[in-house]
């Protein structure tokens, strides 16, 4: 890239006078018109490029200082579409021609591979001589049939190898990765993980909820409107794997962030699918009547009951220990007395052969029990001639309607009359199957945690959803009522 170092003067008609800063460069406006005169950039950056490639470190800029187009290549240099419009310089465009290069830019640097001759590897075929013709591929001839049938033939094979290659890893995913399929051979795991009694069981639950699932999609974008889910839209876990996490949450009260590691998964996400499960299964289970008329449960009264046989419903209190509010009012309302803790307590009715028939709301724990059994809404279920039975220490005899019994094994009474020590085997028996009822429902460990204070937005349908599965995870639990509980 040479440029001469001729340069013819003629004289420019003006009245300003430019001149370059450029060193050893003489030329000025006032003596050629045919050079262009480039001012400095405003950008300090490119202006400091500028400066280093013309060598004036301590340049003194005045209205006329400029940089002549002889320091410029041609390809940095815009010419002026109009006859006696003006040239302008690309973006970016820096000095790069001067006396002291000879007005030519240097030719690169040859690299590795071009700076030293390589020998030809050992074996290779040296190119054919000149005069020597090859053939040419015609690209038009059609191959060989037989030569097709077994390419795709191999083509075929390697494509069923992918196949079951792909059908191993992700069945080694599936085993790996903690989930409902991980368990699905072993019913005690189920059993331990989930409450219900096998896989089965399980399983047949998925189907009865699983044509509602489109419903919880709207749950999701109602909680994305209104800021609650703050995860990606990308579901991370399939949703039989969603509830089944929600399953563990009921069952073994473990810790959102526990749960976050054994999924792999954020606990924000793990925030979310409990809150969306609950609100969804709260929805779908609470659509079910529970209820059962006293004359259906009266015609399948356990043996048990035989000295009981107008037993309607069997009551209990649950209290679930919370956290205690910083709120002196929250807490004196929520502190119980009879835990010496805060707590939230709720009212549960089951039926004799086991189905929970009538689940309250939850109440602050300094609530007494006839106010919970008059505000839950439990006397209008109740008629004369029905009767129930208390578990424990709840004193409604004056505002239910119906027969109280009490049971003396429920109480630990010290002293029997003479018809109640006869009666102690079958009492025993009453007892033991009363206890196994109540223990159903309390088996889920969320009873025995104590109740974060960011629950309580979805403390009372999370607690209605615990006991209303009670009556799917044991199966039928008479052969008259198994549909119907």
């Amino acid at each position: 890239m040479n440029r001469t170092q001729k340069i013819k003067y003629l004289m420019a008609t003006g009245t300003t006078s430019e001149f370059c800063c450029v060193p050893l460069c003489p030329v000025s406006s006032g003596c050629n018109k045919l050079l262009s005169f480039f001012s400095f950039p405003s950008d300090e950056a490119l202006r400091k490029r500028w400066i280093a490639a013309i060598r004036r470190d301590n340049l003194v800029f005045k209205p006329q200082t400029r940089v002549c187009s002889r320091h410029f290549k041609p390809e940095d240099i815009k010419e002026s579409k109009k006859k006696m419009g003006r040239r302008r310089l690309k973006r970016g465009a820096v000095p790069a021609l001067f006396q002291w290069n000879n007005y030519s830019l240097p030719l690169p640097p040859p690299g590795v591979w071009e700076s030293r001759k390589r020998l030809p590897p050992e074996g290779s075929v040296e190119d054919p001589p000149a005069k020597v013709c090859t053939k040419e591929h015609d690209y038009a001839s059609a191959p060989d049939p037989a030569i097709v049938d077994l390419v795709l033939e191999d083509n075929y094979v390697l494509w069923e190898e992918v196949c079951q290659l792909r059908e191993q890893v992700e069945s080694l995913t599936l085993r790996q990765r903690f989930g409902i399929h991980r368990f699905a051979s072993s019913d005690q795991d189920i059993r331990f993980f989930t409450r219900f009694a096998s896989y089965d069981l399980l399983m047949r639950f998925w189907s009865i909820i699983e044509p509602s699932l489109p419903f919880l999609v709207s749950i999701r974008q109602r909680q994305k409107e209104t800021g609650i889910d703050s995860t990606s839209s990308t579901q991370t876990l399939q949703p039989i794997d969603e509830f089944f996490l929600f399953l563990n949450y009921l069952a073994l009260g473990s810790k959102q962030w526990d749960l976050a590691d054994l999924y792999g998964i954020h606990q924000s996400t793990v925030r979310w699918i409990i809150t969306a499960w609950t609100n969804f299964l709260f929805t779908v289970l609470g659509s079910v009547r529970i209820w059962i008329p006293e004359g259906q449960i009266h015609s399948s009264l356990p043996a048990d009951f035989k000295d009981y046989p107008d037993t309607t419903v069997i009551l209990d209190c649950i209290e679930l220990r919370c956290q205690c509010p910083s709120s002196p009012i929250l807490f004196c309302k929520t502190f119980s007395s009879y835990k010496s803790h805060c707590t939230l307590k709720g009212l549960i009715g089951i039926a004799p052969h086991g189905a929970v028939t009538f689940v309250s709301g939850l109440y602050a724990g300094s609530i007494s029990d006839k106010q919970i059994t008059c505000e839950s809404g439990l006397l209008s279920l109740l008629k004369p001639g029905m009767a129930v039975m208390i578990y424990r220490g709840l004193i409604i005899d004056d505002i239910v309607p119906c027969k109280v019994y009490r049971p003396a094994v429920f109480f630990g009474r010290s002293q029997m009359s003479g018809g109640e020590v006869k009666r102690i085997p079958a009492a025993a028996r009453l007892g033991v199957h009363v206890e196994t009822l109540i223990h159903r429902v309390k088996e889920h460990k969320l009873f025995d945690s104590e109740i974060p204070l960011g629950v309580l937005g979805i403390i009372n349908q999370l607690y209605t959803v615990a006991c209303l599965l009670t009556n799917y995870e044991n199966g039928s639990l008479t052969k008259g009522l198994g549909k119907e509980a």
